[in-house]
C-alpha cells in the first residue's frame, strides 16, 4: 500500500491536493454505500481528500463527491437504464470530459479502469491506485488512458 499520498503529488507537480478527509466522513460513506473503501483509496482521503488535475479534472474525488456520484450511478434509473450494472465498480475520478475512473469493488487489490461513457466500455488503465495517480499527473493530457 502506498503511504505518501502528498509526497507524490508534490513529486509531479501537476495536481492540487486538499486538506485530509475526516475519518468520520469516510465512515459515513462506507456505511451508506455498503461497504468499506479500499485500503489505499482510505489512505490517500485520509492524507488528501482528493486530487485534482492542471486542468480541473477530479483525478481523485473529495470522499463526499466519492459518495454522491456512486448511489447517482447505482440508483438513478436514468443514468442506470441504457448501460451495464454499476455495482461492482466504485467510482472515484474522471477525466473532465465524460469518462469516469474506478476500482473494482470485488477485490481489494483491483487495479484501476476506465468506464467509457459512450461505449460502455470498462478497460484495466492501471494495476493498483498508485499507478493510476502516476500515469495521470505525469500524462500531461487528458486522454493519457487511451
Amino acid at each position: 500500500m502506498w503511504s505518501d499520498w502528498r509526497g507524490l503529488i508534490q513529486e509531479y507537480g501537476a495536481g492540487l491536493s486538499c486538506p485530509p478527509a475526516d475519518p468520520a466522513v469516510l465512515q459515513r460513506v462506507e456505511q451508506t454505500l455498503g461497504h468499506p473503501l479500499p485500503p489505499d483509496l482510505s489512505a490517500l482521503l485520509l492524507q488528501t481528500d482528493g486530487i485534482e488535475g492542471p486542468y480541473g479534472e477530479g483525478i481523485v474525488w473529495p470522499a463526499e463527491q466519492i459518495l454522491q456520484n456512486n448511489r447517482t450511478f447505482r440508483t438513478d434509473p436514468e443514468i442506470r437504464a441504457p448501460y451495464r450494472p454499476f455495482d461492482s465498480l466504485l467510482f472515484i475520478g474522471d477525466n473532465g470530459g465524460g469518462d469516469q475512473f474506478a476500482l473494482l469493488r470485488a477485490s481489494e487489490r483491483a487495479g484501476v479502469h476506465v468506464w467509457d461513457h459512450e461505449t460502455d466500455e470498462r478497460s484495466p488503465v492501471a494495476t493498483d491506485l498508485a499507478g493510476y495517480v502516476r500515469r495521470v499527473l505525469g500524462s500531461g493530457g487528458e486522454d493519457w488512458y487511451r
